[in-house]
């Protein structure tokens, strides 16, 4: 059990770090409509966050799935399917010359990613609870 506990706290860090960088590109993309930010760094900015984000939710669903963790890695599977489709469509990257025309969909795509993100986020809590509880 005590494995378990170990791969949930990861879990729940690499979760946290996931919503951070969401977070932040979503921040990024207010500055732009705010125009405190010019359209290349928020595109190398947020271009160069895209695939992190991605390998960590990848790492989790492994985690996840490798744990058996099976209603978990349920939970996480339609986020990786997503950012799998965004990454095979190449629409995971900001392109310099369309932001100002995509900024709404973008925004929209990072908060549903962070609503998602939130909701797993929870559900490891309450399972790490759980597990935590369950060994004493």
């Amino acid at each position: 059990m005590a494995a378990s506990v170990l791969f949930l706290v990861v879990a729940f860090i690499i979760l946290l770090v996931i919503l951070g960088l969401i977070i932040y590109q979503f921040i990024c993309l207010s500055d732009l409509e705010l125009d405190y930010i010019n359209p290349y760094d928020l595109a190398a900015t947020i271009n160069a966050l895209a695939v992190p984000e991605l390998a960590l939710h990848g790492l989790l669903a492994i985690i996840f799935l490798f744990t058996s963790h099976w209603l978990l890695f349920f939970f996480c599977l339609p986020l990786l399917l997503v950012n799998l489709r965004l990454y095979l469509k190449r629409q995971h990257l900001v392109d310099v010359t369309e932001i100002f025309g995509q900024v709404g969909r973008e925004k929209t795509r990072r908060l549903f990613k962070a609503a998602g993100v939130l909701a797993l986020l929870f559900v490891t809590l309450f399972w790490l609870i759980w597990v935590i509880l369950e060994e004493d």
